[in-house]
Formats: structure tokens, C-alpha cells, sequence
């Protein structure tokens, strides 16, 4: 995807820039906003400001998209500027230095971003992210007439370095990123009614209009009638139609300059249902007045529907046919000839209901009524209408797959657009999915103002839709949009003869469409996981990818590992806790059966835990997966525990109290945080100053070095220190996400083979082997030293 801070259509979209000094910030916020307060210095008393907050989040490298901090704002309805100030602090430490952040910016939906350049999926419909590098402390972006509704902001920092860092053990530095919504909306809108003139005039300041369109209209069109300036012809005025998204547009500007009195702006199939911002300002000069009446048509089409009332009149027969695909006849369609009329009125798409199936979070299934198929002409389009208004719907991925018949299509093709707000009414011979076309022009910027992105020299889309086709080369096509808009989405369908036009006037085309919201797609394949995530109450959907796998759905394998090295990694993972047999055979050798015990819970779940981690097929579970990981990290800590406080030679009641007791605490400690580097090793300290003060008491009592022998400190001591040295060194600063294999399994070999070198020697009175000669099966007399009573056993 290119990373180009474009992909905005052309939208009114400034940076200001970043100032050093706080005080500067707060007299830019301070000033009237340029876009809004018109050519004149004049405040304007139609205007308010209003403004909105969320808790700042810390900042982390990218290594997914649940790196990433995502913000959740509502822009009010009739605001005309929207500003984010983006602040960033960090912390004062060392490693505190100059780190580059990238910040998105989308309407509707969470932005899509690619910092890692990874593939998609096939037919994945991506729009380029708009976005923002911070160099500095505070910047600020200002975009006009922003369409209300969800708003998102995202940031993160570079791509991680895939180092695995222990939690605690080095100290990092905080980045800490919050952006403030700042709005300016006009409380004093004129509502423009359908086929009404409405007078204005026009001196200094702008006036905001705006026009309900309803849902079934064809096209809108905008007029201004009788306009003049101070008494002359002409007709100075920019009118701005529609709201600014990002990274699409909604916006189209019509310049009214020339000689005549009347100019208007026609936009076919605008956004349903919702109302369209109008903002019309005079490009005269200063004091002088345009006057005009703005008038606003709306065409409006009938659509032929397949209701609920015509399903239920369905006979048994007919609703045998519908499961094939057939619709039932109904008088409405019998008198519905080749050129859309019937009684008079005229059709301008065939409608079928489709039933939404709430099935879990961010999933959702869309089936027609007929549960089949869908019938396609090509006099007009037939439109699918799939509700996704919900708000929760935008943190999954809308995927869409239709299939055709190969005979049915011979000669013809059939087309289709996913689009969003409006379905597409009319297609051309270009397979154009646009639903209008107009120029866009950006606005005027000040001095201060630095222009983000260009303006498009092309004609653009007052809204792009997604195309499809199906012919009898390809009878199937599929379609992908993660993070859909918060809107209602409509799929269009109509039958295309390019080569023979008379062969589409008969035909009919029955197209089966499956249509789904998932949260992620294929649940991110075999070597992805999809987690939920959540901020304030909004759920979103992400793929964590393993075994060298990258990409929105897990599916880029460029820096993927083989199945061979999977297997001998999982291996290497898991076959590395055999050494732990060394240091139980020791231990039951010497009659430590406690210590014993621990390194056998600890190979025991190691192994199975590191089975159970593994991506792909290289894997077994034989319980919950964080049931696994808690315990091997519990057997971790408490074999080091044990392991040092057994070498202190305490006394055996002292000694298992201890052991009990540092179980407990590291049982507690882990439950808060497992992989806080401090919850281990703060026992694990504690444990080695008791064991270095029974060595130095040792020392005082008998006036010589403890332990007392040199081939004890050069053949057991230092070679078991020196492999716990070397073990904690790799565990805390040589893992990363590539050698993770490796160096974690050399961990698991040192950490056992220390606890082997590390195990004093067996006591003087202990014979080897002894805990073996205790398993008697015979009758044996025992006697109670307390109560000096004698029990058969």
C-alpha cells in the first residue's frame, strides 16, 4: 500500500506547524478559524466551539495492528471545521530520544494502515491511509466541513525491532500520545426544502444551507437562481456541497463567476438518507453583497421490491421455485415491461430485502429473502441493501462472493459496485463503479496553513465503490473490505452485453451471493490468531501472525518458515526440557525428593507448554493454553528458588516452610503480572541472601571458607554459576522473534544443567539412593517419639 499522504480526494485538509513554545499553541487555538470566519476579520456570531477529550495512551512500536493506539471521537452534526491537536510527551530517561510517530486519520471507520509494506489477501479493496508524520512535540491538522458521525485516530511508533525485552529489567522510555478534538459548528443552518427558492445574500461572512435527501433519490440537483452582485449581472459564488472525510472525500465545489444569472450542479445518486451540508461563500471582493436564490431538486425513482407480503402470498409451489432461484410472479412484476414502467410510474432499481443474522461480535451474516439467489436484468440494477449503521459494525471486514451459472452468462456479463451511503443507479459502458462525478478544489490556505495533500487535477467520485464482474471466464467473483464505514452499504448488479445489446433485452441472470461481516478473515488462517480489541467500549478485530507469517489476514509469506523448520523448532522447544532429568536424577540420587519434584512439574508443563505455543500444524494442546503458560512460568521461578535454597543447607522444617511459602508468593506474583521481570526475580534475590548469609555464618563458625573444598568450587560452583550467568543473559537480552527457537531452547539446557552443578552434596549420613530404600513393603515396627507409643504399620 503507498504510504503517499494522499488518498483524501482532494479534501480541505492543512497541517499547522509544529510550534516549540505552549503559549504559541494556545493563541492559534485562540483565533478564529480562517475556514469558518470567512474573508473578514469579523468573528462570526453563528458560530461555536466546542471541545472533546480522551485519556492519553502509550505509545508502542509496530509490530501489528494491535500496536497501534487507536482514538474514537463523534463529530456533531453542522460542524464546519474540525481541528485535532496532537500532543506528545515523553519520558526523561537516557533512552528518551527524537522517535518518529505516525498518526491515521478515517471517518467511519478505524484507518487501515501497512507500516510493514505485507501483502493482502486476494481481491482485498485497501484505500491509501491518510496520515501524519510527528517529528516534534504538538502539531495540528484542521479539516473543513467534516461529515458528522465516527471519527478515528490512530498512532504508533516505527516498527519494533523484535527484540523479546523482559518487562521491567531494562528501563524503556514513555511516549505518550493524546489528541484533542477541537469543532466549530454553526447553530444557525437554513434548511433548504425541496423546489422552494431560498434568498440569501452574501456580504462577509458564508451561509450554511443544508438539504435532507431522502432514501430512493435519484439525483439532486442544486440551482442558484436570479443571482447578482450590487445590482450587476454575474454571479460570484463558490458553493460547497457535501462533507469532508478522509481518506475519501464527499465534497464538490461549483464555482458560479461567468455572465449569466443561474448555474447549477447536478449529483447523481447522493448519499440516502442523511443531510447534505450546503456552504455557499462570495468570491467578490470586500463590501460587496451577492444575492441569489438557491434552489434544490430532488429526482426520485420507485423501487420494485421483493416484500415480505409477496412471500407470505407465495403458494407452496412457488416457494419450491424461489429455492431454486425462481421468483414467484406477482401482478406488479407481470405489468413490469422491458422499459421499467408499469402504470405510468417509472422504476429505477429492483430492490431485494436481505435479512441481517446477528451471530457473535463483529459478526454478522446477510442472506435475501429467497435464501438463494438474486435475479439480474440489465434494465435496471438490482440493489442489496446491507446494514452496517450499527456502529459496531466497522471492526471487521465485510467480505462478499458471488457466483453465476457459465451457460447463463455465454454472452453476457453482469457487473457490480459495493458502495457505501447510495447504491450505483446508472452503469456505463466504462464499468465506472462512481456514483457522480464533479471537480474538487481545495481550499484557500492562509500563511501559517502548509497544504497536506494535492488536489486532484482529475475528475473524482462523489463517492468510489468497489467493482466486481462475472462473465462465463470467471463465474465467480469475491470481494474483501476491512474495516467497512459506518453506513448503509448497497450492492448493485445489472447485466452487460458490450458486443450484443438485443441479447441483454431478454435475459435473465439468477447470481448467488454469500455476504458476511467477520472479524477476521478465515480467522487468520493456521498461522494467525484474531484477537478482539477494545477502546472505550468499541471492539475491533486484529491478526497476531507467528512462524515468520505477516500481513493483514496472516497471509504474506515472504519472511514465512517452512514446515521443516517449524517441526524442528517446535523440537528444539520442547525435546531442550529433557536435560531437567539430569538434575532429577541428582536430586532423588541425594534424597532431595522436593526439589526433585519441582523439576519434574517444570520439564513436565515446559514441554507441553512450548507444544501448545507453536503455530501451523506442529502443534498439541493437552490444556487451556494460558493454564500451560502460568504453570511453566510458576515451575520456572520456583526451580530457581529451590534450587538456591538448597544449596543454603537449612534446616529441613526452615527449609520447606521456605519452599512453601516461595511457591505461594511467586503463585501470587505471577497471577498479577507473569512476565514482569521483577516477580521473579525478587524472590530468586531474596532466596540468594539467604543463602549467601549461611555461607558467611558458616565461614565465621568454622574459621574457614564454606564450602570447604576447592574441587567443589571449581568443578560444581563455577561452571553452575557461570551457565546461570550465561542463561539469564541470553533470557534478558539476546531473545528476539527469530532466534527465539534457538536461544530460549539453549535457556532451558542452561537453567537445568546449573540446577545440576548447583545441588549441594547428599548428607554424610544419607546413603545414595536412600529415599528408595524407604518403599518397604513389609509389616515394620515405628516408634512416635512424642507419646512413646509403638503402632503396627
Amino acid at each position: 500500500m503507498r504510504q503517499a499522504g494522499t488518498g483524501t480526494g482532494g479534501a480541505a485538509v492543512a497541517v499547522v506547524v509544529p510550534v516549540a513554545v505552549p503559549l504559541l499553541l494556545l493563541l492559534l487555538l485562540a483565533r478564529s478559524p480562517p475556514a469558518a470566519a470567512g474573508d473578514s476579520q469579523k468573528s462570526d456570531a453563528r458560530l461555536v466551539s466546542e471541545q472533546f477529550s480522551q485519556a492519553p495512551q502509550k505509545l508502542a512500536f509496530y509490530s501489528w495492528y494491535g500496536s497501534a493506539r487507536l482514538f474514537h471521537f463523534r463529530v456533531p452534526p453542522d460542524t464546519v471545521l474540525l481541528r485535532w491537536l496532537l500532543q506528545v510527551s515523553r519520558g526523561s530517561g537516557p533512552t528518551c530520544t527524537n522517535v518518529e510517530i505516525t498518526v491515521y486519520f478515517r471517518y467511519g471507520a478505524p484507518p487501515v494502515i501497512n507500516p510493514l509494506g505485507t501483502s493482502f489477501p486476494d481481491n482485498t479493496s485497501v484505500q491509501p491511509s491518510f496520515f501524519l508524520k510527528m517529528l516534534h512535540s504538538n502539531a495540528s491538522i484542521n479539516i473543513s466541513h467534516p461529515a458528522p458521525g465516527d471519527w478515528f485516530v490512530a498512532a504508533h511508533l516505527p516498527p519494533s525491532s523484535h527484540k523479546i525485552e523482559v518487562k521491567g529489567f531494562v528501563p524503556t522510555c514513555a511516549y505518550i500520545f493524546q489528541p484533542d478534538m477541537l469543532v466549530v459548528r454553526v447553530v444557525e443552518v437554513s434548511i433548504l426544502e425541496p423546489d422552494v427558492p431560498l434568498p440569501q445574500t452574501l456580504l462577509s461572512h458564508p451561509s450554511y444551507l443544508k438539504v435532507f435527501v431522502p432514501e430512493y433519490t435519484q439525483e439532486l440537483r442544486l440551482e442558484l437562481q436570479g443571482c447578482a452582485s450590487n445590482g450587476s449581472l454575474g454571479c460570484p459564488v463558490r458553493l460547497t456541497v457535501g462533507s469532508a472525510t478522509l481518506p475519501g472525500n464527499f465534497q464538490k465545489v461549483l464555482t458560479c463567476s461567468g455572465p449569466t444569472q443561474a448555474c447549477h450542479l447536478l449529483l447523481p445518486s447522493p448519499p440516502w438518507d442523511r443531510w447534505l451540508q450546503v456552504t455557499a461563500k462570495s468570491l467578490a471582493g470586500p463590501r460587496v453583497s451577492v444575492a441569489f436564490s438557491a434552489v434544490a431538486a430532488l429526482t426520485a425513482c420507485r423501487p420494485w421490491s421483493v416484500n415480505f407480503q409477496h412471500l407470505l402470498q407465495s403458494s407452496p409451489n412457488q416457494s419450491s421455485n424461489a429455492s431454486t432461484g425462481l421468483l414467484p410472479p406477482t401482478p406488479s412484476y407481470q405489468d413490469l415491461d422491458r422499459t421499467g414502467r408499469v402504470g405510468g410510474g417509472s422504476f429505477c432499481l429492483r430492490s431485494f430485502p436481505v435479512l441481517r443474522e446477528d451471530v457473535d461480535v463483529v459478526s454478522v451474516r446477510f442472506q435475501p429473502l429467497d435464501r438463494v439467489s438474486v435475479l439480474v436484468q440489465s434494465d435496471m440494477p438490482s440493489v442489496m441493501r446491507l446494514n452496517l449503521n450499527t456502529g459496531m459494525d466497522s471492526g471487521g471486514s465485510l467480505t462478499i462472493s458471488m457466483r453465476v451459472n457459465k451457460t447463463a452468462i455465454a454472452n453476457t456479463s453482469v457487473v457490480a459496485c459495493v458502495t457505501a451511503a447510495s447504491p450505483l443507479l446508472s452503469f456505463n459502458a466504462s464499468l465506472s463503479c462512481t456514483t457522480g462525478i464533479g471537480g474538487i478544489r481545495p481550499r484557500d490556505q492562509q500563511a501559517l496553513w502548509l497544504p497536506m495533500t494535492r488536489p486532484s487535477s482529475s475528475p473524482a467520485a462523489f463517492f468510489q465503490g468497489h467493482p466486481l464482474s462475472l462473465s462465463a471466464s470467471s463465474p465467480t467473483a469475491n470481494l474483501i473490505i476491512p474495516y467497512p464505514e459506518t453506513d448503509n452499504w448497497y450492492l448493485s448488479l445489472q447485466l452487460m452485453c458490450p458486443e450484443r445489446p438485443e441479447e441483454c433485452e431478454q435475459a435473465l441472470v439468477l447470481v448467488e451471493t454469500t455476504l458476511n461481516l467477520v472479524p477476521c478473515l478465515n480467522d487468520c488462517g493456521p498461522y494467525g490468531q484474531c484477537l478482539l480489541l477494545r477502546r472505550h467500549g468499541y471492539l475491533y478485530a486484529g491478526c497476531s501472525c507467528k512462524a515468520g507469517w505477516r500481513g493483514w489476514s496472516c497471509t504474506d509469506n515472504s519472511t514465512a518458515q517452512t514446515a521443516a523448520q517449524q517441526k524442528a523448532a517446535a523440537l528444539l522447544l520442547t525435546l531442550s526440557n529433557l536435560v531437567f532429568l539430569a538434575p532429577i536424577a541428582i536430586s532423588v540420587h541425594r534424597s532431595l525428593l522436593v526439589e526433585a519434584s519441582v523439576y519434574a512439574y517444570t520439564m513436565f508443563f515446559s514441554t507441553f507448554y512450548h507444544a501448545c505455543d507453536q503455530p501451523g500444524e506442529a502443534v498439541l494442546c493437552i490444556l487451556n493454553y494460558d493454564t500451560l503458560q502460568y504453570c511453566d512460568f510458576l515451575g520456572s521461578g520456583v526451580s530457581i528458588w529451590v534450587t538456591v535454597l538448597c544449596m543454603a543447607r537449612l534446616k529441613a522444617a526452615l527449609k520447606y516452610v521456605l519452599f512453601l511459602l516461595g511457591a505461594l508468593v511467586f503463585a501470587m506474583s505471577l497471577q498479577l503480572d507473569r512476565r514482569a521481570a521483577w516477580n521473579t526475580m525478587g524472590p530468586c534475590l531474596f532466596a540468594i541472601v539467604v543463602m549467601v548469609t549461611m555461607w558467611v555464618y558458616r565461614c565465621g563458625r568454622r574459621r574457614h571458607c564454606y564450602p570447604p573444598s576447592w574441587q567443589r568450587w571449581v568443578f560444581y560452583l563455577l561452571p553452575g554459576i557461570s551457565m546461570a550467568a550465561v542463561a539469564i543473559t541470553i533470557y534478558t537480552s539476546m531473545m528476539t522473534s527469530d532466534n527465539y527457537y534457538y536461544t530460549h531452547s539453549i535457556w532451558h539446557m542452561l537453567l537445568a544443567g546449573s540446577a545440576a552443578f548447583l545441588l549441594p552434596p547428599r548428607e554424610q549420613h544419607t546413603k545414595p539412593w536412600a529415599c528408595s530404600q524407604k518403599l518397604t513393603c513389609h509389616y515394620e515396627i515405628c516408634k512416635n517419639h512424642r507419646d512413646e507409643l509403638y503402632t503396627v504399620t
